[in-house]
């Protein structure tokens, strides 16, 4: 049973829709979520779906081995960034190399970066009038949104839309293709 860990940061709905795609999977198990934010929503989803979830502090992240240790202790073969805000730190990424991965809501290396995510991304989309926009998964690496390209997905962005018009077209790109990216990474 290969284990998943889900960083988030928020309301938690593509973490949400990760653990209900593989609730009955034979091969792959959400086993925890963690976060940055005491008050996030992801927790009480994750609650509500039967997950561990603890959330952390910057210093517990950034300054000691705490969150690290966690870790090791899930001992997981992926470690899913599903709007999660902060960098993640080096000591992690040294202990668990090529296993974190994030989903980035535009096509990189466009509109990446840090301070670049949700509706400041969607909003820069709009300001730079581009004609498509969609989401990349990558891997995680010391710089914000520079790993390499997994996989990534286009929609059109009409010259009518808003910001919220292409929050809503990202979001369906994310819940169809963020869990079957990482059932194929996980299962070959």
């Amino acid at each position: 049973m290969k284990r998943v860990v889900i960083f988030a940061s928020g309301s938690g709905s593509n973490a949400e829709n990760l653990i209900k795609f593989f609730q009955n999977s034979d091969n792959v198990s959400v086993i925890q979520v963690l976060t940055n934010n005491p008050h996030a929503k992801v927790l009480d989803r994750a609650k509500r779906l039967k997950i561990s979830a603890l959330s952390f502090n910057r210093v517990a992240f950034t300054k000691t081995n705490d969150v690290l240790n966690i870790l090791k202790t899930s001992n997981p073969d992926l470690i899913i960034l599903a709007g999660f805000l902060w960098k993640f730190p080096e000591n992690i990424l040294a202990e668990f190399p090529n296993k974190v991965i994030n989903v980035h809501p535009a096509l990189l290396p466009k509109f990446g970066g840090k301070g670049m995510y949700g509706m400041r991304v969607h909003n820069a989309v709009v300001e730079n009038k581009e004609t498509e926009t969609g989401i990349t998964i990558h891997y995680v690496n010391e710089n914000y949104d520079e790993g390499a390209t997994i996989f990534q997905a286009k929609c059109n962005v009409l010259p009518t839309d808003s910001a919220n018009d292409v929050a809503a077209k990202i979001h369906e790109l994310e819940m169809e293709h963020f869990p079957k990216v990482v059932d194929k990474l996980l299962n070959g």
